[in-house]
Formats: C-alpha cells, structure tokens, sequence
C-alpha cells in the first residue's frame, strides 16, 4: 500500500538527503583544517589514547584535544567522525593540504570539553593513527544514520495498513483527516500551583486519546507544564517516553523529572556531563546492576579465547557457544530489569531508533519542542507510541 502524502515527503527528504551529502564532500575537498577547526568541526592535531570495551560491549578509544581550546566545538553523542592524515609530501603550511583518511567511521559516545571517547570498529586501525609520524586529525562525517532513521520511519508508516500507527498517520496527514481526534470525558487533576492556561494544557494532555499540542510562547511555563502533564499521566499509565530533536533539550526536560523523583532511563548520553546527569544514563545503570560483574568476567573471557582460537581444538566453538548464551542470558535480564525500573524512556528523536528499545511499546508519547524537529524524525519514536502530546 502507498501514500501519496508520505510518497511525496520520502521524495523532498531524498532531495535534502542528496543535496546534503555532495555539499559536505565538495566543502570537505575544499576547506582547510584551520577553517574545519575554527567552525568546530575538526580537531587537529588529537592525541589518540587507549582503546578498551565499554560496558555495552563496544570498542571505543579515547581522544583528547591540546590546542584551540578556546574554540566550542560540535561534537556531541551519535554523531559520526572520521580520522585524517596529512598526505605524503604536503606541508604543515599548505592551507588547504590533500588530506588521507583512515577507512572506518567512528561515533561519538562520550563528550566532555576537550575529550572524548569514539566508538569504533574492532578492526579499526588504532596502532596506526597513534604512531602516524604525521598529525593525526578527526572530523565530523556526514551523518548517514539520521537519514536511515528517518527514511525506515517513513516507510514503516506509510506501509502501516492497520492499527495505531495507521491510525495516527490519517489522523495527522490527510487534509481533511479521515479522522477525528478523540477524547476522554474523565475529570482531571487540580493543580493549584499553575496558572489558568497551563491547567488547560495539563487537562487536554490528559483529556486526548490520540494527538494532544500545546503551545506557548518563550517565558509561559511550558516546561513546567510538561513536567506536570507527564506526572499526571504517570498516575495513570506504568511508562511514558519522552524525546526531543536535541540531545540538551532532552537533558533539560530529564534533569526536572529526576528533580520530582521520577526515574528517568536516558537512552544516550547527555551533552551537560556531571554525576547527576550521568546517573540516570543506560550505560552507567548497566554498570550499576548486580549481575555486571559476572557479564564483564564472562566477555572477557570470550575475547581471550578468541585470541587463543588458533592453539584451540574442537571444542572451542562448544565453549565459544556456551559463553555467548550465557553472556546474552545477562544481557536480556540486566536490561528487563532496567526498563522496567524505569517510568520514563528519554532519547532524542533519533535514538528512540537504538537497538536498546527494539520492541519497545509505550502508550503516551511527548515530544519536547516539537516546532524544532524534522516530521520525518517525530514518526521514528511515535512507531512505539499508541498516543502522542507534542
């Protein structure tokens, strides 16, 4: 089945798509590293530190910056880097040098000021970029993920014959709606610490069956509203999820729901790096749980017999198999138990396409700032959502 109205949008986000990337590859060909340094989009040199697994099973490697500190930079969680070289025969004084680029693509992890840790393959060559005789440098790379993101979002929803997300798509896209927006008659709470208009966007949150928008100007109290509206409905529902196009917007709206004690699961990292904002990251729960101990003892035991397979005889794979069930079997609880801890989901737009919330199903939906986004990154989270508030 197609539709014409998201036919149409797949169709411009293509355009965007293509038009983005030959302009980052004609601007990479052309601009120098000073310039790429001066917009934040480079640094060079780095200093490549040592590599190790994370918590999550990842192998990333730690990088850090010495010079132009001065400069803020846009590096921050997901986004892609890539690693350069001077080419041989080119001169430190050459303004726009032709430059190698090492063949794997990085993603950023972790951020804070000037350092931080990339996730990269495992085959990545990392002997090479830290005894390069040259400056090794990195850069941000043209975000490719986003845009398969968006487009399977897209595809799924203009596929969708039946159910919510059907439902939702004619609700929302067809011009008239072949729908109409639902409500509930239950009473709503009083909240006397609000105002008159922020109690009325507190009930139609709570009042709307399908699609709830609340609007308002800089300085009207939507934040507020928003925490008071996802209170509300968690007296009412077991777990919301909550996103934003930003990962500081996302930030923001996690930090005030762990100030009222709800306990937010921030899929990704935050880009303000603290213990409080920290604490309620997936990676650092992970790390936290009982079992974690045992997971990492068992992973690294799966990496040294691997490194040992070609002295190993038959019954490496018999090992090999009984490790990884074991490793999984871990794996699936120690995430059970974290998901089901948690009452609210956070991530960007983006990240609510992570592999963490595969089979993920919520009943309430907020976007945060939602006039900000991109509609084709709102329908990647509202695929796991029977209703949404933006």
């Amino acid at each position: 089945m197609t539709h014409v109205g998201f036919d149409k949008q797949i169709e411009l986000l293509k355009r965007e798509y293509e038009s983005e990337k030959q302009s980052y590859e004609k601007e990479t060909q052309i601009t120098g590293i000073g310039r790429k340094v001066k917009r934040g989009d480079c640094w060079h040199p780095v200093r490549v530190g040592p590599a190790r697994y994370n918590s999550l099973d990842l192998y990333v490697v730690e990088l850090s910056r010495s010079t132009d500190l001065d400069i803020e930079h846009n590096f921050e969680y997901g986004r892609p880097v890539i690693f350069f070289r001077r080419k041989d025969g080119q001169q430190a004084s050459d303004s726009a040098p032709k430059l190698k680029y090492f063949d794997f693509t990085a993603t950023v992890s972790f951020v804070d000021g000037d350092r931080m840790v990339l996730t990269v393959p495992d085959n990545a060559p990392l002997l090479e970029l830290s005894s390069s005789a040259e400056d090794v440098g990195c850069q941000l790379s043209f975000d490719e993920t986003s845009y398969r993101a968006m487009f399977d979002a897209l595809d799924r929803v203009s596929s969708a014959t039946t159910g919510r997300m059907a439902y939702l798509r004619e609700l929302l896209y067809n011009k008239p709606p072949k729908a109409t927006p639902q409500v509930f008659a239950t009473a709503c709470a009083r909240l006397p610490w609000l105002n008159d208009t922020q109690q009325q966007a507190v009930d139609s949150v709570l009042r709307a069956k399908d699609v709830a928008i609340v609007h308002g100007p800089p300085g009207t109290g939507k934040t507020t509203t928003l925490v008071e509206a996802i209170n509300e409905t968690l007296m009412r529902e077991p777990q919301v999820m909550v996103c934003a196009q930003s990962n500081t917007a996302v930030d923001w709206i996690s930090e005030k729901l762990t100030d009222r004690g709800i306990a937010v699961l921030r899929i990704g990292n935050p880009t303000r790096v603290d213990d409080k904002m920290l604490a309620f990251t997936y990676e650092r729960r992970f790390e936290a749980h009982p079992d974690y101990s045992t997971l990492w003892a068992i992973r690294k035991a799966m990496r040294e017999l691997r490194a040992q397979r070609r002295h190993s005889g038959e019954s490496f794979h018999q090992k090999m198999n009984r490790l990884k069930s074991r490793a999984t079997e871990l794996e699936i609880r120690i995430q059970a138990a974290l998901f089901s801890q948690a009452r609210v989901i956070a991530s960007t737009l983006v990240g609510a396409d992570s592999r963490l919330l595969a089979g993920l199903k919520v009943h309430t939906l907020f976007i945060d700032e939602a006039a900000q986004a991109l509609e084709a990154a709102t329908w990647i989270p509202m695929r796991r959502a029977s209703r949404v508030v933006l």
